[in-house]
């Protein structure tokens, strides 16, 4: 089931580079090779990222335009964005709709932080990130999220 998750979330990241791959402009073939490599780390670090933190990962696509914005022209950002924008978007919605299979395999850390301030070490749950100790302040949160 692991290598489902890999694989789908591999597919995800892959998918992101191929809308944005053509974008990217370099004229020395050894520099556009970095930039092409440069892209897909990227978004295969952020599609990891809002597996493993999401919670603590507030703005994914201005934190993936951010780190790939360089490798594009001025008259192409504009595209660039809204590509990730969209496609971070449909992972979200992928994530939420299927939270076992995205974090099938993987030790997603609770939410939750111990009395002294330290992280819990424990697994989250994949429906809301806290480990069963700390379930209680998963209501608190959808209390929170009500009140608002």
């Amino acid at each position: 089931m692991g290598g489902a998750r890999k694989d789908t979330m591999h597919q995800l990241s892959r998918a992101i580079y191929r809308e944005l791959a053509p974008l990217i402009r370099e004229d020395d073939p050894a520099r556009a090779a970095a930039a092409q490599q440069a892209v897909l780390s990227a978004c295969e670090a952020a599609t990891d990222r809002l597996v493993t933190d999401r919670y603590y990962f507030k703005n994914p696509s201005r934190w993936l335009f951010h780190e790939v914005r360089a490798y594009f022209p001025i008259d192409h950002q504009a595209q660039a964005f809204q590509t990730i924008r969209a496609y971070l978007r449909a992972i979200i919605r992928w994530i939420d709709e299927n939270p076992e299979a995205a974090t099938a395999g993987r030790h997603v850390q609770c939410r939750a932080f111990t009395r002294r301030g330290a992280p819990c070490q424990r697994p989250g749950l994949p429906r809301n990130g806290y480990c069963p100790s700390h379930q209680h302040l998963a209501e608190t949160d959808e209390l929170a999220a009500i009140a608002a």
